[in-house]
This record gives C-alpha cells, sequence and structure tokens, in this order.
C-alpha cells in the first residue's frame, strides 16, 4: 500500500532529482552508484520478453514458438482457467441436497427473481423443492433478510436457466470462482510483469480448498470476493495508465532518455480515468453482496491514492502529496465513493420497483420488507407520508435507511454461539473450518463398501488446502519485509488486499463469525505465496547454481501443495470415503 521510493538520478543518466546525502559523501571517496533503470521505466516497468526455448525442446519449430510466447499472456492464464473450470463444473450438482446457508440464498435468489424481493417460505421448503415431482411453495408476504440483494441476484441467474435445484443455484458461483483464477493469472502477469508468476498464482488460488468449496455452494462470500478481485485489477490497470500518461509527457534529453521533471509532476493532469470508475461500480457491488465491501472500498481508495503520490513522486515532484491533493485526489473519491453509492442503491432496483397494497388486516403485501416504512401511519411505521411534493422520492430512501439500520443492529448483536464459529485469530491457519454437509452412510449404500466393518463418511468441509495456507504465512512475513524495508510497492499492494479483507474482522470478535469468510482475501494469499516463490527462484543475474537450487525448492513445493489439494478431494466434493479414511484427514481435533 505504499507508495513508490523516489528512485534518484545515477551517473550516465539525465538528473533531475539530487542523490540522497549519503551517496554524495561515499562519492568523495570514489564512489559511483549503480546504474538504474531509466524514470520512463521506474513508472511503467517494460514486460519480460516471453522465452522460446522451453517450446523449441518441445519440437515446436523457431518461428512456432515465437508465436506461442507471444500468445503465452492469454494462453497460460486461459488454460490455468480451464482446469480451474473442469475440476469446478465436475459433478457440481453433488450433493444433491440443500448445504449449509444455501438454505437461505439459493431460496432468497429465486424469490428476487419473481418478484424483485424476498418473499416466504415454509418451513419444509427445502424437501418440496427437492421432491419429485417438484413443488415451489413460495409466497408473496416479505420476508425479513440481512444481506442486500446483489448476491442473490447473481445466484438467482443460475437458476433463472437451469432450475431451482442444486446444480441451478450453484451454477454462476461456480462460473465466477472460475473466472476469478482467469482474473488472478491476469492480474499476477501484471503486478509482476511475469507470465509464469501470474498463472502461479492463478493455479494456487485453482487447488485452494477454500476457494474451491465456496466455487460449489451458493453462497455470498465468493461473489465478494469476485467483485472485490475485478476491483483490484481495475486499479491495476488504471494505475499503469496514469503512469503512462506522466511517462509520455516528460521531457526528453538529447540521447532521447526521459528525465524527471518537477513542473510536469506536480501539474499534469490525468484525465479520464475510466478503470477508476469501474473500480467503483465493482466495489458497490461487493458492497450490495455483504457489508465487509465497504472496508475494502476504504481501502483500496486509500492505496490508489498512495499509488497516485508514488507515481508523481517518481515523476519528479517535490510535494507529490500536495500535487495529488491538488489534482488526483478530488477525481478519486468521486470515481470510487459516490460511484458505488449509486451502484448499491441501483442494486436495490427490484425492492424500489414494488408498489404493493396495503389493507389494514394484513398491512403491506406484494412489496419488499420494511418497503412502505415511511408512507406508514400505522404504529411502527415511519409516517412521513404527508403527501409533500418530494415524498415519492425521499420515502423509499426513508425505507430504506430504516431498513439497514435494522440490519446493522441485527449483524453488531449477533451472538449467538454455532458450533463451527471461529476466531478470526485462526483463520490463517484453519483451525476451525466449517462442515457444510455431513452424512454417515452405511456399508452398501451410497457408495460405501458392503464389506466395510463400520460407517462411512461424506462429507463437505469447507478448508483452505492447509500446506498452501501455512505457506501463505511464511509468504506474509516475506511481504511486510518487502514493503516495510524495501518499499516495495507490489507487496504493499497485496498486503493492502489482505487487510482489507481480514483485518476488519477483529473488531467483531464476540459476534458469531466463521473462518469462510476468509474467502474474500484468498486470491491475494495466492499472490503473496506467487511473489515468495518467485524470490526463491532467484533474480535474473543469479548463478546457475543459485537459479537451480531456487527451481528444485519451489517446485517441490508447488507440488506438495497440489498433493495436499488433491489428498483432500474427497471432503471438498463430498465423498463416500471409509471412515479411517476420513479419520486419517483430520489433522486437527478442531477440525472435527
Amino acid at each position: 500500500m505504499s507508495s513508490d521510493t523516489a528512485t534518484h538520478a545515477q551517473p550516465g543518466q539525465a538528473t533531475g532529482h539530487q542523490p540522497p546525502a549519503w551517496q554524495r559523501r561515499l562519492r568523495r571517496f570514489g564512489y559511483a552508484g549503480r546504474t538504474g533503470p531509466g524514470v520512463r521505466e521506474r513508472l511503467v516497468p517494460p514486460y519480460a520478453e516471453p522465452g522460446t526455448r522451453l517450446w523449441e525442446i518441445l519440437g515446436a519449430t523457431p518461428s512456432a514458438a515465437a508465436r506461442i510466447a507471444r500468445w503465452s499472456g492469454w494462453g497460460g492464464p486461459l488454460l490455468v482457467a480451464l482446469c480451474a473450470g473442469l475440476m469446478r463444473f465436475w459433478r457440481l450438482g453433488s450433493p444433491d441436497n440443500v448445504i449449509f446457508d444455501e438454505t437461505y440464498y439459493a431460496k432468497d435468489a429465486w424469490s428476487i427473481w419473481e418478484y424483485g424481493y424476498e418473499g416466504t417460505w415454509p418451513k419444509n421448503a427445502n424437501e418440496r423443492i427437492l421432491d419429485t415431482p417438484q413443488h415451489i411453495p413460495l409466497d408473496d408476504a416479505a420476508s425479513y433478510v440481512v444481506h442486500p440483494p446483489v448476491g442473490k441476484w447473481v445466484i438467482g441467474l443460475g437458476e433463472q436457466f437451469f432450475g431451482l435445484h442444486p446444480f441451478g443455484w450453484r451454477f454462476m458461483v461456480a462460473l465466477l470462482g472460475t473466472l476469478s483464477v482467469l482474473m488472478l493469472c491476469r492480474i499476477g502477469r501484471r503486478l509482476f510483469r511475469s507470465t509464469f508468476l501470474g498463472c502461479l498464482a492463478g493455479a494456487l488460488m485453482a487447488v485452494d480448498g477454500l476457494h474451491y468449496v465456496m466455487s460449489r455452494t451458493a453462497l455470498l462470500d465468493l461473489v465478494v470476493m469476485f467483485f472485490v478481485l475485478a476491483a483490484f485489477g481495475c486499479l491495476l490497470v488504471d494505475r499503469d495508465k496514469a503512469r503512462a500518461r506522466l511517462a509520455a509527457a516528460l521531457p526528453a534529453g538529447e540521447d532521447g532518455t526521459a528525465r524527471p521533471d518537477p513542473a510536469v509532476a506536480q501539474s499534469l493532469k490525468l484525465g479520464a480515468r475510466p478503470w477508476r470508475i469501474a473500480a467503483g461500480v465493482l466495489l458497490g457491488l461487493a458492497i450490495g453482496t455483504k457489508w465487509n465491501g465497504l472496508y475494502v472500498l476504504a481501502a483500496f481508495g486509500l492505496m490508489a491514492v498512495l499509488w497516485d503520490v508514488g507515481a508523481r513522486r517518481t515523476a519528479g515532484a517535490h510535494r507529490p502529496y500536495r500535487a495529488v491533493g491538488r489534482r488526483d485526489l478530488g477525481w478519486a473519491f468521486l470515481s470510487l465513493v459516490p460511484v458505488a453509492l449509486v451502484t448499491y442503491l441501483a442494486s436495490w432496483s427490484g425492492w424500489f420497483a414494488t408498489s404493493g397494497t396495503f389493507d389494514r388486516a394484513h398491512g403491506w403485501r406484494h412489496s419488499g420488507y420494511f418497503r412502505h416504512w415511511a408512507d406508514s401511519p400505522e404504529p411502527g411505521g415511519g409516517g412521513y407520508g404527508t403527501g409533500g411534493t418530494f415524498d415519492g422520492l425521499l420515502n423509499p430512501l426513508r425505507s430504506l435507511w430504516h431498513y439497514e439500520s435494522e440490519v446493522y443492529k441485527f449483524h453488531v448483536g449477533l451472538d449467538s454461539p454455532h458450533v463451527y464459529q471461529s476466531n478470526p485469530w485462526s483463520w490463517l491457519v484453519q483451525s476451525r473450518p466449517v462442515s457444510y454437509f455431513y452424512e454417515s452412510p452405511r456399508a452398501g449404500q451410497e457408495g460405501c463398501p458392503k464389506d466395510a466393518a463400520e460407517k462411512c463418511a461424506r462429507e463437505v468441509l469447507a478448508i483452505g488446502t492447509p500446506l498452501l495456507w501455512w505457506t501463505a504465512c511464511f509468504a506474509l512475513l516475506y511481504l511486510l519485509f518487502r514493503w516495510a524495508l524495501r518499499r516495495d510497492w507490489r507487496a504493499g499492494a497485496i498486503l493492502c488486499g489482505v487487510a482489507a479483507g481480514y483485518l476488519p474482522w477483529f473488531l467483531y470478535q464476540d459476534r458469531t463469525i466463521f473462518s469462510f469468510y476468509a474467502v474474500v482475501f484468498v486470491p491475494f494469499l495466492c499472490l503473496a505465496v506467487a511473489m515468495m516463490i518467485g524470490a526463491l527462484l532467484g533474480p535474473p543475474g543469479a548463478s546457475e547454481t543459485r537459479r537451480v537450487v531456487g527451481a528444485v525448492g519451489s517446485g517441490a513445493l508447488v507440488l506438495l501443495i497440489i498433493w495436499n489439494f488433491i489428498y483432500f478431494f474427497p471432503l471438498y466434493t463430498g465423498q463416500t470415503i471409509p471412515m479411517d479414511a476420513w479419520r486419517a484427514r483430520m489433522w486437527l481435533d478442531t477440525w472435527i
């Protein structure tokens, strides 16, 4: 999240910044300094040229190898996403049951597409939905729900295509899970300027158990993750484009090398920034899915401003914070906060559109919960319906504000104990996962061997791939070092994503919360591990021995993570396994 450190002019380069005092003192003793990249390369680092050696070894002609390498920036991510998609859509309808909180969101999603708001379901609704023939016992009486509608609109889209059954309500979540792997590959490529490290980050997320299970379950948290990751990617593109404009505006010397220029750096207007506006829309959709997106909006807004500070400092601004305050801060706020707010309000359009009818015997019907609170003169109503000119505009907003205030009271007061609740301190080591589904088939039933000495186990366990998460703990420590002591902006950006999705939950340690909320920052953990592996591989100028040792160690680590995912795969997919095999996978007592 840090801004870039000013890179000072070196011998042989155009001057714009004075070197630091310690360099000036050492020059009296013959110190010449290191030659660094020019200011344009520091503003927009180039991508590494893709290599062709591997493809030539595999038998491709030099021209074919060059074409393959040229398309690897998209070909690699698409291949990783294809593998992730095949895994996520494999037997997506299994278990053929309503698992964990699907009992809320799958039905609310169907209702919101039917009425524009969440209706009421009887207690035996799940059984009737799964019956053959199916019965959908939905009543149009409004139901009180505690999450905004975007995630339910998304889940309901799959139900509109495939019907109200497990495959239908899981389809869109699986699709977003697959697309998020593709996005992470491309985001990692842009962040690290390396197609390999980008694809590695995406591949790690493809084999993360928590992301995998959440991609196959109709809950809201993976939808939040998708919009947060997409917003991060948009801000990353905006960063590159804004810095490219600064680089293009800098004056060049006789040798064509650009030099820092304080006047340009402090006064240049960066113009329209559509990618930042797109980020505002996506963050509004994240907030419209679950409110924890608000913290991400605040964190990403601060990060984007600090990126602007770093860009103007690198371009030569003597007072970059003042320059950003004058040129960028206002537009950054308008691009993110009001855009997110308007997007959030627009997501309630179905609720706003329900006019409803009123009678004293039943109250308001055919309208969303609290939709006419401000219109109602009855006890408990807002009583704002005075027939004023602006009642038609203001009363729905007043009603929504009242609804949201009641939901806030619910969330902060939610402290009912749950067997699978966990403290956020334990999330990174995955000490208390959540069991979404569990059955104990008898011998000869549902895939349990006929000669089994005891019952088998069939479970869907929302747990991250343990070796990946435990590796991520060390990767986060490495990134803290890179950010705090080396001022590496990439480390700061990844840490910002982790902090935005993770740290706010420490404010609610007395609340009933679960470890699967951590799926929101899983992409950033994978980026952290990829960055650490990139360091283990060694810099381009390292010796061959150093590179070989780094490659062997990194390759072994990645293979162990993949093996760990395969080992736990039956617990991610609800496969029937012998009880001894299930016990062998319960590495910690707290997993039971």
